[in-house]
């Protein structure tokens, strides 16, 4: 939910964006999510309509790329890295828990805000989604602080190593915010690691980036959710080792997935905007 208590639209927008890649854009397809829709329900043929109408504005097209890349950066480190929990902060509306076969082997736990919870839940039960016996609902504002008892008591193992996905968050918080997630994180089982994203400050963004920023952040604002927190990777990097977290990388959108799959025939490009950074707790 937004400031206002309002359905968060960044949510909405970026699980149409999600749904919009399997319709709009050709093959290779670099993320399959194929809930999306579905849990949108009456709002996605709406949502989804403007892609489908507008689909090379580049907007669009940057918001496409954005959630795309990021989640199949994400699943593809829980994947490789053999991980037994997942922890999504600010999980809006991702569907991980729900469609991927990755799940069956995995305990999930989305924190977010308990009435954003309640107006998953009520999607859900809406399109006759299940809620699987893997998936574990952690209510906890992350502005408030640390939802480390929380994740405990929704059956979270800290002693054992977890991947931590946080995508799509990072531009709505404070550093100090950011900071006491990061604490939290590092205080976790050492060979945690944590995925997250977050905006590059004007300079270092290329002219799709930019364009995206300028369309993108006053109607985010407006709606009650501003960006407040743009950072390079260099303040990134400071950021993480301040909290005690070892940097592993940092990963623009075209180097976070296969390089073929950015050998296109559509208007799916990827941008200097959002850069994802991957970091561990020492001492594995």
């Amino acid at each position: 939910m937004d400031s206002n208590g309002e359905p968060s639209q960044t949510a909405m927008t970026a699980a149409a964006a999600r749904a919009a890649h399997l319709i709009v854009d050709d093959e290779p397809l670099i993320f399959r999510d194929t809930l999306a829709y579905r849990l949108l329900g009456d709002l996605a043929e709406t949502l989804v309509g403007y892609h489908r109408s507008q689909g090379t504005h580049p907007v669009l097209v940057g918001a496409r790329a954005a959630v795309v890349t990021r989640s199949r950066y994400t699943e593809d480190l829980l994947e490789e890295g053999g991980f037994t929990q997942y922890v999504i902060l600010g999980a809006g509306l991702d569907t991980f828990a729900y469609r991927s076969p990755l799940a069956g082997r995995v305990r999930v736990f989305e924190v977010d805000h308990p009435s954003s919870q309640r107006w998953k839940r009520g999607l859900l039960e809406a399109a006759g989604v299940p809620v699987p016996p893997s998936l574990a609902f952690v209510p906890a504002d992350l502005e408030a602080g640390s939802p480390l008892e929380a994740l405990v008591a929704g059956g979270f193992d800290p002693a054992v190593p977890a991947l931590v996905g946080w995508l799509g968050v990072t531009m709505y918080l404070t550093q100090e915010a950011i900071g006491r997630t990061l604490d939290m994180v590092a205080g976790l089982a050492p060979g945690t690691e944590i995925v997250l994203d977050y905006m590059l400050p004007e300079g270092l963004r290329d002219a799709a980036g930019q364009a995206y920023v300028e369309g993108v952040a006053p109607v985010a604002a407006e709606r009650g959710e501003p960006w407040l927190t743009f950072l390079s990777p260099e303040e990134m990097s400071s950021l993480l080792r301040e909290h005690g977290l070892e940097v592993v990388r940092h990963s623009g959108q075209r180097d976070s997935v296969d390089p073929a799959l950015w050998d296109r025939s559509d208007a799916l490009r990827p941008s200097h905007l959002s850069v994802h950074a991957r970091a561990r707790v020492p001492g594995a």
